[in-house]
């Protein structure tokens, strides 16, 4: 049993479920058990598994992160927003790229499903802004983005805040410059999180956990860390840790 204050904090660890099939994601999770953290469950796990699989995280307890980056017309945004909150997750995002009009729809589409049935929680809805493997030469050169990515991230942070979404994905680079445009309530997911003394991997913008929080991170997103540790749970709770400074 991990004590309250460590309790908390881990609520703000969210475990990246990086596998290609449940069994896999069951054995690591039988292996966190006692550690009350977020279960980030991204495509290739859900594109394999299912809703059913969410929906057995959520009987086991857990918050839950639907990361599926949806980008696409309004009107289907909508739909599978109003289907993700009839689904019972605790957060999912979009793409901020997608525009205003996008993101607002994803709100209405989680509305609706809430006005439908008074037995759902509202999820928060969040925004991806530039993926944590972008550099500035990618996004200059080949996306078409000028400037800085911290401007960019910045730019589409307010965007998500005017179409009335919660937070933001960005990197622990760009956490506080986020927080000073849209706010303190404003939440900031960061992945790109990478304990002391770890391989950076295919991460381009990375800090430790310790140097996320501090810098405004609200909630932050370790995988490999984790997932490819030879004692998991050793691995998460030191990284709780090193959250708590």
């Amino acid at each position: 049993m991990i004590h309250a204050q460590t309790s908390r904090m881990a609520q703000r660890l969210m475990v990246a479920l990086d596998y290609p099939d449940e069994q896999a994601a069951r054995r690591l999770i039988g292996k966190l058990e006692g550690i009350p953290c977020y279960m980030k469950v991204g495509m290739q796990l859900f594109y394999q598994a299912g809703p059913q699989f969410v929906r057995e995280l959520k009987s086991l307890g857990y918050s839950v992160f639907l990361d599926l980056k949806m980008h696409d017309i309004p009107n289907t945004v909508k739909g599978g927003a109003s289907s993700i909150a009839k689904l019972g997750v605790d957060m999912f995002n979009v793409h901020a790229a997608g525009g205003s009009a996008m993101m607002q729809a994803a709100v209405q589409g989680v509305e609706e499903a809430l006005a439908n049935d008074a037995s759902l929680s509202r999820p928060l809805v969040i925004a991806v802004t530039q993926l944590t493997s972008t550099d500035a030469a990618t996004m200059n050169g080949e996306i078409g983005i000028p400037g800085s990515v911290e401007d960019a991230v910045v730019r589409y942070a307010k965007l998500a805040a005017g179409a009335g979404l919660d937070g933001v994905v960005a990197s622990p680079l760009e956490a506080a410059g986020i927080k000073d445009a849209c706010g303190k309530d404003f939440r900031t997911v960061t992945p790109g999180i990478r304990p002391a003394g770890s391989a950076a991997d295919d991460q381009s913008r990375t800090r430790t956990p310790g140097e996320a929080i501090s810098g405004g991170s609200d909630y932050i997103v370790v995988g490999r860390p984790i997932t490819a540790a030879s004692d998991p749970k050793e691995a998460a709770i030191r990284i709780i840790e090193e959250m708590m400074g």
